[in-house]
């Protein structure tokens, strides 16, 4: 049986790899096989590797050239999953892609608009000359929450939309395991796009359209943190419909006790959805509270799974893709690198606006 599960590689080793990525992938193991985990260097491989074995003992180390190129090459790996530094992700997801491997990019998807066009350029040069083309899917793990995906359905109940707001107080210190990250402190944008792309993703999900043009200010305040680490944009839908943006990267807003606050309100002529971070009996995730015109509030608590739900279609997509070769297939659209870079044109456009002072800024549309 194990010979006809997909089999996949992850490469990189780091925090999220031994912290999120080997565990969510232990709960689905039955779905597939890990044929090999790889790193730069021995020593990351072999620690992250150790940590797999308790759910995956078959699990292979891999690291540098030589194992990078054993991967490339080896055809029962169908697909990679690659968690690696920012900077380096699309590089290496478009060498395996034109290796003919079905890649999951960690978000964000590019780390400026000219890298999503010369991106997008290359992918479809590569699929043009391939008999089934490979997916190139981007972890925006926020579509997949199963909060989001059904506050999206309470918003035909609200009417019209009237407002919208986004308000993300984060905890980004040094307790934080990311905080001392280098390629964050070394990358456009720093913590508001690495972070920020995810309550996009759920943003644009919710509201069922597209951002056009934004305003927005940026300040760096924290001196610990790259610049900018604040950023307050009022933001234009496609439906006509307005609202805000605020963001805090790091907060000391004692309601957030070291976590996250944040909060999706859609406010409309009958009713208003909120959706706020929270936990319930030791679970992290999501409260909706749904306010109808009655002023009466239903809420409903809805864990987290995003991770492991997006792991799946991911899995699912890739072994169709097997099974058809050389036909064409579907595959979730809400893995879509596009859908990523759609994510990170509202954040860019965001944070140009700030470089010039709040001036109005046109989002790039993909």
């Amino acid at each position: 049986m194990a010979n006809q599960l997909p089999q996949i590689s992850v490469l990189g080793a780091g925090i999220f790899v031994k912290t999120q990525y080997i565990p969510r992938l232990a709960e689905i193991s039955h779905l597939f096989v890990l044929k090999s985990i790889w790193s730069r260097s021995e020593e990351s491989a072999r620690e992250a590797v150790e940590v797999a074995k308790e759910h995956f003992p078959g699990v292979e180390c891999k690291w540098g050239d030589k194992g990078l190129d054993e991967i490339i090459q080896d055809e029962s790996i169908l697909g990679v999953a690659v968690v690696l530094a920012a900077q380096y992700q699309v590089d290496m997801s478009l060498k395996l892609l034109k290796a003919g491997k079905h890649v999951l990019q960690e978000k964000p998807a590019a780390s400026s608009i000219s890298e999503i066009e010369t991106s997008l350029s290359s992918y479809k040069s590569i699929c043009a000359n391939s008999p089934g083309y490979p997916i190139w899917a981007v972890a925006e793990n926020y579509r997949f929450e199963p909060a989001l995906v059904e506050s999206k359905k309470l918003l035909a109940d609200i009417g019209k939309m009237m407002s919208v707001q986004l308000i993300i107080e984060a905890s980004m210190n040094s307790a934080n395991p990311y905080f001392s990250s280098s390629w964050r402190r070394n990358y456009t944008g720093g913590f508001i796009l690495d972070m920020g792309v995810h309550f996009i993703a759920g943003l644009r999900m919710l509201v069922g359209c597209e951002v056009t043009s934004v305003s927005a200010m940026t300040s760096h305040v924290d001196t610990t943190l790259p610049p900018p680490d604040n950023i307050s944009s009022v933001f234009h839908l496609e439906n006509g419909c307005s609202g805000v943006f605020a963001m805090v990267v790091s907060s000391k807003s004692p309601k957030a006790s070291g976590k996250l606050i944040i909060l999706w309100r859609i406010v409309g002529i009958n009713g208003t959805v909120e959706i706020g971070r929270g936990n319930q009996d030791g679970q992290h995730g999501y409260t909706i509270s749904f306010y109808g015109a009655g002023g009466h509030c239903k809420s409903n608590f809805y864990p987290f799974s995003g991770v492991t739900a997006e792991l799946k279609a991911f899995l699912h997509d890739i072994s169709q893709a097997n099974l058809k070769k050389g036909s064409s297939y579907e595959v979730e659209p809400r893995l879509s690198f596009i859908e990523g870079a759609r994510d990170v044109a509202v954040l860019d456009a965001m944070l140009e606006s700030g470089n010039k002072n709040g001036a109005l800024v046109q989002v790039k549309k993909f």
